[in-house]
């Protein structure tokens, strides 16, 4: 599996663009701004990207949709947790900080425990409100990795200030559906480095395992 990470946007968004070696096929994770240059980073790799995949709605996750999807010679799907259409629809609460952005095209419902593909490699689309009702993380077992958007991050947690967010249910979230995984699971946040279960659940000093 290959992950190329870009950081982009306002509030320095991780964007990841996964990808199976073998076939080259691709989907890309919260493409939160700039999609020209998420669209050229695949291309420069030989990629072909498949798929959208948003772990939320917060316009800092999704302000690069409509470029990217601009960007290539087919459209892919947008998939998004039905919880969180609303924020979608109005922009992805961009417009409390005086920003607006093009949503691009409506995405399709995804489920709780629905299974997307790259390529050879599984992904479990794992629900996970606290930041957001409609939060969703990404696991794949077989590669032991979790995109985790906005719920955990490197030895912090997402915020639980904005609308929609709940600071029991996030940690409800964090205990039953990360905690759980395997301690080596890598996990890739919406910001910040790289971390991983077995740190979090030792080092988190907000929620502890």
């Amino acid at each position: 599996m290959k992950i190329i990470a870009l950081t982009l946007g306002p509030v320095e968004t991780n964007c990841y663009i996964v990808a199976d070696e073998e076939s080259n096929e691709a989907i890309v994770i919260d493409p939160s701004w700039d999609g020209e240059q998420i669209a050229k980073a695949a291309l420069d790799a030989g990629l072909k990207i498949k798929e959208i995949w948003l772990t939320h709605a917060h316009f800092d996750h999704i302000g690069g949709i409509a470029s990217l999807v601009n960007a290539l010679p087919e459209k892919p799907p947008v998939y998004l947790h039905a919880d969180d259409y609303d924020l979608w629809k109005s922009g992805g609460g961009g417009a409390r900080f005086g920003i607006q952005i093009d949503l691009g095209p409506e995405p399709i419902r995804l489920e709780d425990g629905q299974i997307l593909k790259v390529g050879k490699y599984a992904f479990e689309s794992r629900h996970t409100p606290g930041h957001r009702p409609g939060h969703s993380v990404f696991y794949s077992a077989e590669a032991g990795i979790l995109f985790s958007g906005d719920l955990i991050f490197y030895r912090s947690v997402g915020r639980t200030d904005l609308p929609g967010g709940n600071w029991a249910t996030l940690e409800k979230s964090i205990h039953e559906k990360i905690y759980t995984l395997p301690n080596e699971t890598r996990v890739f946040s919406g910001h910040g480095d790289e971390t991983s279960v077995g740190d979090e659940k030792i080092n988190n000093q907000f929620i502890k395992a």
